[in-house]
Order: C-alpha cells, then sequence, then structure tokens
C-alpha cells in the first residue's frame, strides 16, 4: 500500500486531463502590425501547438526525441498529438511547441521554463518569421490555480482512505474561486501570443485563435471490476463530480474568457462521452489512458517520479478524435463550436448558441 501510496503522489502535477486547446486573447485594442510588414510569403503553411500535455500528446506515445525526459525535458511532445491529426488542406507542417504540466507563465512570455524549456511564445516569434503560421492553438489553464492533476490525486487518495472527504466534497466550495483566479493568467499568456503575432507582422485576420476546453477522462459509467488500481480508482461520487461539475465549470471559464478576448472557442467537455477510461470491456474503445505505470522508469532512479505521467490523459485514438474535430472547425467561419460523437462513432464539429 505505502508502494502505491508514493506512485500515486508523483501523480499529483502530472494527471492534466484531456485534451486539448486554449487560446484567449487578452485585451480590447487591435493590434497593427509596424507598417510595411507582413508575414513571409512562398514559405511552408503551418499550424502551431502551444500549452500543456493536453495538446502536447502526453498518453498518445510516439514521444519526439529530446522530450522523453532526456537531460531533464519531460515534455512528451507526441508524434500521434491532435496538431498532428486535423487533416488540414494546403497547410505543409504542423509545429508543436507544447509541453507536459506547462502553467500560463511558461506559455507565455517571460523567463519560466518547464521541464528546461523556455517560454512558449517565444519560440512561437522565431516560428512566425520562418513560415506563415495559418492558426495557432493553445491548451491552458489546469496547471494554474485549478491544479487539475492534483486535484485527480486528491480523487485517488480518497478512493485509498474511507475516511477521508471524496475529493468533490472537499474542493468543490473552491472550484469557482480557482477558475476564476485562473482566466486572467491564461489571458494574459495569449496576450503575449498575439503580441508576438503582432511583432512578426501578422494582423488579426491573418491568422486563428482558437481557445479549446477540457475534455473528462473519467465518468460514473467506471466499470465496476476497475473501479480500483487495475484501472480508474476512484469513488463514484466523485467520477460523478468531475464529470458533471468540476469540467463543466472549468470548460464555463475558458468559454467566458473566449468571448472577452475574441477568440474561436472549441468545447470539449462532452468530447469523450462513452469513451472515457475504464468505460469499455474493450480498452481499444477508449479514448483516455487508464491509471498506466511505465515499468521501465520505475526501474530508473532519475525517471521514477515520471511513471505515471501518461494515466487519464487522451491516447493516440483520443487525440485522433479530437484532432479531427480540430480541422473540421477550423474550416468553418464559426465563432464556436462543440466536439460531439456523431452517428459514425467519430467526433465533429456542431456549431453552438452563439457561435
Amino acid at each position: 500500500m505505502r508502494k502505491w501510496r508514493w506512485h500515486l503522489t508523483a501523480l499529483a502535477g502530472l494527471l492534466v486531463v484531456a485534451l486539448v486547446l486554449v487560446f484567449i486573447v487578452g485585451g480590447d485594442e487591435q493590434q497593427t502590425p509596424t507598417p510595411g510588414l507582413r508575414p513571409p510569403e512562398n514559405v511552408p503553411r503551418v499550424l502551431v501547438a502551444l500549452g500543456d500535455s493536453t495538446i502536447s500528446g502526453e498518453g498518445a506515445g510516439d514521444y519526439e526525441p529530446g522530450t522523453n525526459g532526456e537531460n531533464g525535458d519531460w515534455c512528451h511532445r507526441s508524434r500521434n498529438a491532435s496538431i498532428h491529426q486535423t487533416g488540414m488542406p494546403d497547410v505543409a507542417m504542423t509545429i508543436s511547441l507544447a509541453c507536459s504540466g506547462a502553467a500560463s507563465a511558461q506559455v507565455g512570455l517571460g523567463e519560466a521554463k518547464q521541464y528546461t524549456e523556455p517560454s512558449q511564445a517565444g519560440r512561437l516569434a522565431v516560428v512566425a518569421r520562418q513560415q506563415r503560421v495559418v492558426a495557432v492553438v493553445v491548451a491552458v489553464g489546469a496547471n494554474d490555480d485549478p491544479a487539475f492533476a492534483h486535484t485527480l490525486n486528491d480523487c485517488v487518495e480518497a478512493w485509498f482512505d474511507p475516511g477521508k472527504s471524496g475529493c468533490g466534497a472537499a474542493i468543490g466550495k473552491q472550484w469557482q474561486i480557482r477558475i476564476d483566479a485562473m482566466a486572467p493568467k491564461v489571458a494574459k499568456a495569449v496576450s503575449d501570443i498575439k503580441k508576438v503575432m503582432t511583432g512578426a507582422g501578422y494582423r488579426d485576420t491573418d491568422y486563428e485563435l482558437v481557445l479549446q476546453s477540457y475534455a473528462a477522462p473519467i465518468a460514473p459509467n467506471v466499470l465496476a471490476n476497475l473501479q480500483d488500481l487495475s484501472g480508474c480508482p476512484f469513488r463514484t461520487e466523485d467520477l460523478r463530480w468531475v464529470r458533471e461539475v468540476a469540467v463543466p465549470t472549468l470548460t464555463s471559464g475558458i468559454r467566458r474568457a473566449a468571448q472577452e478576448g475574441g477568440a474561436r472557442f472549441l468545447d470539449l467537455s462532452r468530447a469523450g462521452e462513452g469513451h472515457e477510461a475504464c468505460s469499455n470491456t474493450d480498452q481499444n474503445k477508449e479514448w483516455f489512458r487508464r491509471l498506466a505505470v511505465s515499468w521501465t522508469d520505475l526501474r530508473a532512479q532519475e525517471r521514477a517520479t515520471h511513471a505515471l505521467q501518461e494515466s487519464f490523459h487522451p491516447n493516440a485514438a483520443g487525440h485522433a478524435q479530437v484532432g479531427r474535430c480540430l480541422g473540421e472547425f477550423l474550416l468553418t467561419r464559426d465563432k464556436a463550436a462543440i466536439c460531439l460523437p456523431g452517428q459514425d462513432g467519430n467526433l465533429h464539429a456542431a456549431p453552438t448558441i452563439g457561435s
């Protein structure tokens, strides 16, 4: 039991839920590029992803060399990440600058680092001058005040201790306060990104800004024989709180920030319905990782604390579905959309009220 407690403690800060894509533009004033300065021409057209684990591809495997623990870099940028699965026409490359565990301060401009990597917005400045950026998609916020990874870890610890309050009961009263505190930090990071694009000669109409919310990786329909260390060690009431309160509240906060900043908004809150971790007898039908242990990492002292890092993140199939929905959304003029499963079993972008 102590061994599992130690491993589950390592999960804190690593279980950032699922998936992807927050872009909030701060400030009401339209910034104007330097006269005569325009985006580069006759260069590859690219999509760029910035943010945290839900867009870096955590849980999807096949990580880019140098981001799987080498020299302390655990950003886990996956070649299977959603940004690489959009199917967008007339796009030559997809570039990910995202890093697992990133908070708003590292996504924006400044000195903050995540797993040795500097400002993502700073790196975007280089890309925007060398390539023709047609869209910037960002997922950020869960690692700020909501501390969603720590929250899920609290839920797991509550499963271990029957005498302890469930995570929903313990954290519920603070949750809205956390979301409200998160929003301006995300807005600042996105404002920095917009400044970077303006500095590279881009007008707002030259590229798309997409704010995407997070999906719930777990739900009350967990199979009884998997509601333990073999899959999803959560109390039923906490599964319900995550699905019905925590994720919707987080989504509302991100949507509000998108409306205030003028960004397009893609709602992922229901993207995993019917495909959450531990929801199917056939694990291949799930779009999220269950409690996942990298036994290879456990055998190496310098890697052991990251052995649970992939748990409860979208898997390769989940990233493919989110990428499909994102690609559909980018091809529309809709201001907002929600990713919902269609009759074909795949995610599709459906317009939302006010879009």
